[in-house]
């Protein structure tokens, strides 16, 4: 997923390219996912861009905008596997396999296509394969995009607003909640543009069918966690300052360094965890890194985890819905015998699921309401009541067809004679072994 790095990069192109110019022609296919549900549609789009003057290009975490010379404004997100194209000019933070040599456009699963008034014309395009991103129009002034929806309601950007993601804003954000710090950083309600990072062929069909890439998002929160020295799962609420001090410190250092770079994992840091944690699931891939230190992988409510356990110690309680990959090596490097039957839940996990309210059941519900069946649908059986049988358990049930009643009941019925001697030989031939067949 196109995460801060990513979208710090489009937002250098589109300075490069379309800032302080018109765009005279604007083409938009309307996409149900894409602009139907922010509620703006392809026509609209088409209509509030289209002879306006691009002034501007800025970034809230995963979110960007351009700023027009009136509103409305576009605003957008890149969802899963988004991206904004340049034509002729190759925008993408990796290198394709093989560069095409004369790229169709607009290209595969564009959703808008722009075209400046002035020469040189630049024509740049919006695309979406999977249709999770996001196309809306901002009516209101810009200088007050970030004071609306759905930008309010995300958290502050670690580089843009430096001056409130502070140590102290981190620390009073940590100890509000319980917890993994990992599902804190995660949450675009707390800090935005800060991903996952797994890795994944995700831009291959995008635009290039011959292109393999890795999904190199620039904000890592494992990169984070394993320059914080902190252990994903622990909960948030039980960090030391000092911890709070280094992870506060390497938020801005990964963030920022990713950013400057525009997502180029080229000019990553060799020391880095990224440069070494692509081989999950290879044959033979290396899970060591070049100064000794082994790391392994851990699902965490449906994420992949890539944890180094020398180096991030458990200092406190960890959510207890770790599920451990790769040779079956819990957080602590440790291997653990595959379990056998249903899933075990931790005692943290107990303990946390004590502390959830349950609303108690109603007196006298047992469950499931079974529906019974009237007399008139279900006659008397052996001369019982219908509904008397049915509310016996189904013990009862068999000794009472087994045994006569005391009150004229029908006894069970009894083998004929032929029935009674053919018994014997059925059961001589079963415990010989053949085959059953017609008894003689």
């Amino acid at each position: 997923m196109p995460e801060i790095g990513e979208v710090a990069r489009v937002v250098n192109y589109i300075h490069k390219h379309l800032v302080g110019k018109t765009l005279a022609k604007v083409v938009a296919q309307h996409d149900e996912n894409v602009y139907g549900k922010v509620g703006c549609s392809a026509e609209a789009f088409e209509k509030a861009l289209t002879g306006k003057k691009v002034l501007d290009a800025k970034q809230q975490g995963k979110y960007f905008w351009m700023i027009m010379s009136s509103p409305p404004h576009p605003l957008m997100h890149f969802g899963m596997a988004g991206w904004f194209k340049i034509r002729d000019e190759e925008t993408a933070y990796y290198k394709p396999a093989k560069p095409e040599a004369s790229p169709e456009w607009p290209p595969k699963y564009w959703k808008f296509a722009l075209e400046t008034a002035e020469e040189p014309k630049c024509e740049a395009a919006y695309v979406d394969l999977r249709r999770f991103g996001r196309i809306r129009l901002i009516d209101c002034a810009a200088d007050k995009i970030r004071n609306v929806s759905p930008l309010v309601e995300n958290g502050p950007d670690p580089v843009i607003d430096r001056d409130i993601v502070t140590e102290e804003w981190l620390a009073e954000k940590l100890g509000s909640k319980r917890v993994p710090v990992k599902a804190l950083l995660l949450d675009q309600a707390n800090i935005s543009g800060i991903g996952n990072w797994v890795g994944c062929v995700l831009f291959d069909y995008s635009w290039n069918p011959n292109c393999l890439a890795i999904d190199a998002n620039s904000v890592n929160r494992d990169e984070i966690m394993y320059d914080a020295k902190i252990h994903p799962e622990q909960y948030s609420n039980t960090l030391t300052p000092a911890q709070i001090k280094q992870l506060h410190k390497s938020i801005h250092y990964i963030c920022s360094f990713a950013v400057d770079n525009l997502a180029d994992s080229s000019k990553f840091p060799e020391e880095w965890l990224f440069k070494h944690r692509w081989g999950k699931g290879k044959k033979d891939s290396s899970t060591t890194l070049p100064n000794g230190s082994k790391f392994v992988y851990m699902t965490v409510g449906g994420r992949t985890s890539c944890v180094v356990p020398s180096v991030q110690k458990k200092t406190g309680p960890v959510a207890g819905d770790v599920k451990d990959e790769a040779g079956r090596e819990d957080a602590d490097g440790e291997k653990k015998a595959k379990s056998k039957g249903g899933k075990r839940v931790s005692k943290t996990k107990q303990e946390e699921m004590k502390e959830i309210e349950v609303e108690p059941p109603k007196k006298g519900s047992k469950g499931k309401k079974r529906t019974a069946k009237t007399e008139e649908e279900e006659p008397l059986a052996n001369g019982h009541d219908s509904k008397e049988e049915a509310s016996k358990p189904a013990s009862k049930k068999r000794k009472a067809n087994t045994k006569a009643d005391t009150k004229g009941i029908l006894e069970p019925k009894k083998l004929s004679k032929a029935k009674a001697e053919a018994e014997p030989e059925k059961s001589e031939r079963r415990r010989s072994g053949r085959v059953s067949g017609k008894v003689a």
